[in-house]
């Protein structure tokens, strides 16, 4: 019993790494791609570039919503983030929530 424990831990101990890790190339490929197009100030919205779009189409938003803090919010506009993500053709639900912030309907 304690070897199928260890094996459980073992095993769960990687799947959280590896999604860790997704999410953090996630993170870097956004900040690369794609931070002069979300940051603040809220205008002006620019159209962001293919690179861009094509890291949004593969991202795992969820796992990066779940690190978005009160302190990056100072730093990325969640408005540009929505405009980015609709223009991107992946937009955010209605309701959804990316750290403190809820999206609302979109336009």
């Amino acid at each position: 019993m304690a070897k199928l424990m260890c094996l459980c831990f073992i095993i769960l101990t990687i799947a959280v790494a590896v999604s860790t890790d997704e999410c953090e190339g996630d993170r870097q490929a956004m900040i690369k791609e794609c931070a002069k197009y979300q940051k603040w100030p809220a205008n002006p919205k620019l159209d962001p570039s293919d690179a861009c779009c094509a890291v949004w189409q593969k991202a795992n938003i969820p796992c990066l919503c779940a690190g978005v803090t009160k302190e990056k919010e100072e730093i990325w506009c969640m408005e540009k983030v929505a405009y980015v993500a609709n223009f991107c053709k992946k937009p955010f639900p209605h309701g959804y929530k990316c750290g403190s912030y809820t999206f609302p309907p979109l336009a």
